[in-house]
């Protein structure tokens, strides 16, 4: 059966699968449809990924450049992902940190990356549409609570947006023309996985981002794997996937939870990392606060506010910064107006950047972790133009901060204190009220005034940063960071699935 006509044995309705019929249609008249084309692909290492996660990079062919068909690692893992903000991309590295922990070769594959092909023209077209509308939400108040939240809360979670969707990537195969049909496929965006089903790859894993059940994230024909118990029954049975109607269910055989998704260096250092963060806070050393941006700069009143609340703090050294303004220049920029403190005068004289040269960043957040070379103090801004520096820069930071101070997307499910500031979109929430819960994160501020509050109990209260860590050594102990390593045992069968941290 057609997957945009049933979907775990459930019938779209004619009405739905003749609307993804034309979405197809429309995407092959702008785009063009290469399926029965072979694009010439080669491995190449990676400068941030490749030293520590022995990551290969797939790439097309130069012009001209003699090709030989693709041969890949006989331990081979494909890491199938799309550049759809930093989410999708930081996932991906935490799945090839794991693998390359167990003996694999991760194979990073990002199907935004290949602009020749049809493939990347749709991604990055829905991509544009997405951060347009990501950056209207923050904007404009009755756009959010009319159009942004509710499609981002009810409109993907329709089983009938998941036929569109099987429809449109049944034109994203053409990548997959030379890869061996048997190797392991991780996907950490749907795209990829729909894209590798249709083209006959055998062991596709799913590995789905959110905590809010929703069809945009169905692959049938993968395993659909989860980080919360919630989103486990949600999927399952497919609940309000089509309003109130009671539908089919996935098969047991379908979808597996298996904990968070967490790079193998966070997870082997989260008791020694909280401990850092309880000493910290007893001996009252500075708070570090880290701030992640992001490249489409949006909640700028929050950090804005949030930065302004920190400033004398900073300046008493009660208090240190970081912060990541992912891969645009234009955030940086933005902050300053917004923070004009932070340009000149004495606030100038201690805020330092790290702009473009990933080896220099990475040595000052190892720095930073070690407690070295005042790393620990003032105020440092982070920018790389390449999108892996810029992404991976926070999760090395990660581990040097007491505070990550973030929107409840994929990094609400990872070990490390956290401070919530307003989601975008509403399936978001959910990720803040998992981590609120199991005790690793703060509520969702609602308001800057909100956020800004809870920014001086954290620097004035000790004791609520020690009970962060306490609940997030407790979580590990319960094994919920060990997700991204029981993905790579479902994807290729090689155990063990759970590792421990080192003591």
């Amino acid at each position: 059966m057609e997957k945009s006509k049933e979907i775990f044995g459930n019938i779209i309705s004619s009405k739905d699968y003749n609307k993804a019929c034309r979405t197809q249609a429309k995407f092959i008249k702008k785009f063009g449809d290469d399926r029965e084309k072979v694009y010439p692909l080669k491995l190449v290492d990676n400068e941030v990924l490749t030293p520590g996660m022995k990551v290969k990079q797939l790439v097309m062919c130069e012009p001209g450049e003699k090709y030989s068909k693709l041969v890949l690692p006989k331990n081979a893992v494909i890491i199938g992902n799309i550049r759809m903000g930093f989410g999708h991309y930081r996932i991906s590295m935490a799945m090839a940190s794991t693998a390359s922990s167990m003996g694999f070769t991760p194979v990073w594959m990002d199907l935004n990356s290949f602009p020749q092909t049809t493939t990347t023209k749709i991604i990055a077209s829905q991509n544009d549409l997405y951060s347009l509308g990501s950056r209207l939400s923050q904007k404009f108040k009755l756009f959010n609570k009319l159009v942004w939240e509710p499609m981002n809360y009810e409109g993907f979670k329709k089983l009938s947006y998941n036929a569109g969707d099987q429809k449109t990537s049944e034109l994203m195969t053409a990548l997959f023309h030379d890869i061996p049909k048997e190797t392991p496929f991780i996907a950490t965006h749907v795209w990829p996985a729909q894209a590798a089903i249709h083209a006959g790859m055998k062991h596709v894993v799913n590995a789905i981002p959110d905590n809010w059940p929703m069809g945009l994230h169905l692959s049938e024909g993968a395993l659909h794997t989860v980080q919360t118990q919630k989103t486990y029954w949600g999927y399952r049975y497919l609940t309000g996937f089509d309003g109130k109607k009671i539908l089919n269910p996935m098969k047991a055989s379908d979808i597996l939870y298996t904990g968070h998704y967490i790079d193998d260096e966070l997870v082997q250092n989260i008791t020694n990392d909280c401990k850092k963060r309880i000493a910290r806070a007893k001996k009252g050393e500075p708070v570090r606060f880290l701030l992640t941006v992001g490249g489409a700069g949006a909640q700028g009143e929050f950090f804005a506010s949030i930065i302004r609340t920190l400033l004398p703090y900073v300046m008493e050294n009660k208090a240190c910064l970081y912060i990541n303004c992912g891969d645009y220049m234009n955030v940086w920029e933005q902050i300053q107006k917004k923070v004009p403190e932070l340009s000149y005068g004495t606030h100038k004289s201690i805020t330092t950047t790290h702009f473009n040269d990933w080896q220099e960043a990475k040595k000052f957040a190892d720095n930073a972790i070690a407690s070295k070379n005042n790393a620990g103090n003032g105020i440092h801004i982070f920018c790389n133009k390449d999108i892996f520096a810029a992404v991976y820069i926070t999760n090395l930071l990660m581990r040097a901060c007491d505070i990550l101070v973030t929107k409840p997307s994929e990094l609400a499910f990872y070990p490390v204190p956290k401070l919530f500031i307003r989601r975008i979109g509403g399936h978001e929430k959910w990720g803040a009220i998992h981590s609120n819960e199991i005790g690793d994160g703060t509520p969702e501020c609602s308001t800057p005034q909100e956020a800004s509050n809870l920014v001086k109990a954290l620097l004035t209260d000790s004791s609520l940063i020690e009970n962060l860590c306490s609940c997030i050594q407790k979580e590990f102990e319960d094994d919920t960071y060990n997700g991204a390593y029981k993905v790579v045992t479902a994807a290729t069968g090689k155990k063990p699935a759970v590792k421990k941290a080192k003591k």
